[in-house]
């Protein structure tokens, strides 16, 4: 519907234009002098230290599909600190490269050896965007994150996330069609009209449907979608 609105706009400037050429010549130099969208900050990854051994250019490094386990501290942009493995005594463990963590950890934790901390500032494009993440998190949040890798173990090979979560297999995934994935698989009883459970909907989408047309096709699909993986 938008693409049709633009497309008609422009035909009746066309129309117009036949009986005002100076019109059609400055409409033109406004195209010409359109401004570029503005660049989006991007992720800043500082090494903080190395193990003294065990990470020389033969040392086993993170990569895709690997399952890590880490020790964080995540703070918000003014210190407030809003999430820390030490509150909790357990490390945190996920595996790389399949949409399990926001995509400034995707990013930030590639080739790390054990015993390596880093320092990560992640835009909120990078994060959870203009949504935020429940209480603690507020929208547009650039996060920072003190890492320490722990441990490195084989991860599986992914399934193909998103032929399961396209129920009805014609190519595109659904707000409802997500909804009903989650509630399937979630460990704890979901509420699909909770609004907690809607925001986590509308984070997905934000990050997920680049062109905000209310689903989320195959190729903006950020998680395992191939077979062969």
């Amino acid at each position: 519907m938008v693409k049709i609105s633009v497309f008609l706009c422009l035909l009746v400037s066309v129309c117009l234009s036949v009986r005002a050429s100076e019109e059609v010549k400055e409409m033109d130099q406004e195209v010409k002098e359109t401004k570029e969208p503005e660049k989006k900050p991007d992720l800043k990854i500082e090494v903080v230290s190395l193990p003294e051994k065990g990470c020389d250019k033969d040392a086993r490094k993170s990569q895709r599909l690997d399952i890590l386990s880490m020790k964080y501290t995540g703070f918000l942009e003014n210190g407030t600190k809003f999430e820390s493995t030490d509150d909790h005594n357990q490390e945190f463990s996920f595996q790389l490269g399949v949409g399990q963590v926001i995509q400034g950890w995707e990013r930030g934790m590639l080739d790390m050896c054990v015993g390596e901390k880093r320092k990560l500032t992640v835009p909120p494009h990078l994060a959870y965007g203009d949504i935020g993440a429940g209480e603690k998190i507020p929208p547009a949040s650039t996060l920072i994150f003190e890492c320490e890798l722990v441990k490195i173990d084989n991860g599986p090979k992914p399934t193909n996330v998103f032929n399961e979560i396209d129920a009805d297999k014609d190519g595109f995934i659904t707000r409802k069609e997500v909804s009903e994935f989650l509630i399937k698989h979630s460990e704890d009883k979901i509420e699909p009209e909770s609004e907690e459970h809607q925001k986590v909907l509308d984070n997905i989408f934000l990050h997920e449907d680049k062109d905000k047309d209310g689903q989320i096709s195959k190729e903006e699909f950020s998680g395992p979608k191939h077979d062969e993986l």
